[in-house]
């Protein structure tokens, strides 16, 4: 049963039930990509542990890479 969340300030609908499988659902890159749950980093090695639940409010940063 999919979950409400927010993703940078809009309103999505996530099957995802932890940070990995929500940047597995987002096609996220495996390198130069930070998420955030509620204002807390998510170290990536902490992807899988990290529960989402309805309401969570996720901010996703990709590193942009030039000049």
């Amino acid at each position: 049963m999919p979950i409400k969340i927010q993703i940078n300030n809009a309103d999505a609908l996530t099957e995802a039930s932890n940070v990995q499988q929500l940047a597995q659902e987002l096609n996220l890159p495996e390198r130069g990509v930070a998420i955030a749950v509620n204002n807390q980093i998510a170290p990536r090695a902490s992807w899988s542990d990290t529960s989402l639940n309805e309401g969570d409010r996720i901010t996703v940063i990709k590193a942009a890479f030039g000049g």
